[in-house]
C-alpha cells in the first residue's frame, strides 16, 4: 500500500486548517456572546440561582460534555462555590445519592437528548432541587424540563464533518467560564478569598496576604527613640533584617533606622555611637497594611528600591516586617 503524503491526508495546508478551526471556535463563542447580549434574563437567572444555593452545585454531562462539565466544577469550586461532578452514567446506578435537596444541578449535553441526563430528570424533580441546563436545542426534552436554560448552540463544528465536538464543547467551556466569574462577583470573591483555597503553587503565592510572610513578635527589632546607637546596633544584629523600627512605648511607629542610615552616620560624625535612635531615624518610613497582597508589598518595594517594609495597623502601631528575602522564598520574586 502506497503511503500518502501527510498534505494530501490533511487536505490543506496545517496552518490554514489551524486558522479554521481557531476562527470557528471564537465564531462559536461570539454566538453565545451575542445571544447574551440580546437577552441576558435567563443567564442573570442562573447566576441568581447558583448565588443563593445553600447545597452544592452538581455538574453533570455525558462525553466530551462530562469533561467540559469537570472544568465547570473545578472553577466554580476554586471561586468559592462549593461544586462537584457527577457522572451520568454512575448516577443511574447509584451515584444519584450526591445531589441533595438544597443543592443546583447543572446539566450540560449539546443535544439536549443525552439519554443517561434524561433518566436522571424524574429523580431531579422530586428532591425539588433547581435544574440548570446548557445545550445548543432551546426545543429539547431537558431545555423543556429545566427550571432555567442557557443556550449554548453553535452553527458550525470546527470539525470538517460537523461531527465532532469541538466549537460546542468551546462554546459550553467558555458559557461556564461566564457564568462561574458572573458568580464569583455576585459574592464579592476577593483576592484574599482566592489564596486560602489556593495555599500552594505559584497561583497561591501571587495572592499572599503580608501577614502571612511578614516577621512579628520576638522577631521584629524595636527600639525606643532615646535608645543610644549603641543599643540600637545590637539590636539591629541581633535581629537580622538590616533595620529597626523606631516606636513610643505603646508601640506607635515614629521611625526606622536603616543599615544605610548606620553608614552614613559614621562617614558624618566622629562620635556617632552617643547619639540616639531620634536623632539619626527617618521619619517617615514606607509602611504597609498586615491585609494587603504581598504582590502589593514587592511593588513598593520594587518602585522605591528598599528592601523592606513596616506593617502597621490603621493606629500607627507596628505589627510586623515584610522583606525582600522573605518574598524570595514564596517564589513570588
Amino acid at each position: 500500500m502506497k503511503e500518502r503524503r501527510f498534505e494530501e491526508v490533511l487536505g490543506a495546508v496545517p496552518a490554514e486548517t489551524g486558522r479554521r478551526v481557531l476562527e470557528l471556535e471564537a465564531r462559536a463563542i461570539r454566538e453565545v456572546m451575542e445571544r447574551i447580549a440580546a437577552d441576558g434574563s435567563h443567564f442573570e437567572k442562573a447566576v441568581a440561582a447558583i448565588h443563593a444555593c445553600k447545597g452544592r452545585v452538581v455538574v453533570t454531562g455525558m462525553g466530551k460534555s462530562g469533561i467540559i462539565c469537570r472544568k465547570i466544577a473545578a472553577t466554580l469550586a476554586s471561586t468559592g462555590t462549593p461544586s462537584l461532578f457527577m457522572h451520568p452514567a454512575e448516577a443511574i446506578h447509584g451515584d444519584l445519592g450526591m445531589v441533595v435537596p438544597g443543592d443546583v444541578v447543572l446539566a450540560v449535553s449539546n443535544s439536549g437528548e443525552t439519554e443517561e441526563l434524561l433518566r436522571l430528570l424524574e429523580r431531579i424533580k422530586r428532591l425539588g432541587v433547581r435544574l440548570i441546563s446548557m445545550t445548543g436545542k432551546p426545543s429539547s426534552t431537558l431545555a423543556r424540563e429545566s427550571d432555567i436554560h442557557l443556550h449554548s448552540g453553535i452553527s458550525q463544528e470546527a470539525c470538517p464533518m460537523d461531527l465532532v465536538p469541538t466549537a460546542s464543547t468551546t462554546a459550553a467551556l467558555a458559557l461556564g467560564d461566564a457564568l462561574s466569574i458572573a458568580v464569583l462577583q455576585a459574592k464579592g470573591f476577593r483576592p484574599e478569598d482566592y489564596a486560602a483555597l489556593h495555599p500552594g503553587g505559584r497561583l497561591g503565592t501571587k495572592v499572599l496576604r503580608v501577614e502571612q510572610v511578614m516577621h512579628a513578635g520576638d522577631q521584629l527589632p524595636i527600639v525606643a527613640p532615646a535608645t543610644l546607637m549603641k543599643e540600637t546596633i545590637l539590636e539591629m544584629t541581633k535581629k537580622r533584617l538590616g533595620l529597626t523600627a523606631v516606636c513610643e512605648k505603646g508601640g506607635r511607629l515614629e521611625g526606622i533606622i536603616t543599615d544605610g542610615d548606620l553608614r552614613r552616620l559614621m562617614q558624618r560624625h566622629p562620635d556617632p555611637l552617643n547619639h540616639r535612635a531620634e536623632e539619626i531615624m527617618s521619619r517617615t518610613p514606607v509602611t504597609i497594611s498586615r491585609m494587603e497582597l504581598a504582590a502589593a508589598a514587592l511593588k513598593k518595594m520594587e518602585d522605591r528600591r528598599i528592601t523592606a517594609l513596616l506593617v502597621v495597623d490603621d493606629a500607627g502601631r507596628l505589627e510586623g516586617v515584610v522583606h525582600l528575602h522573605d518574598l524570595w522564598r514564596t517564589q513570588l520574586v
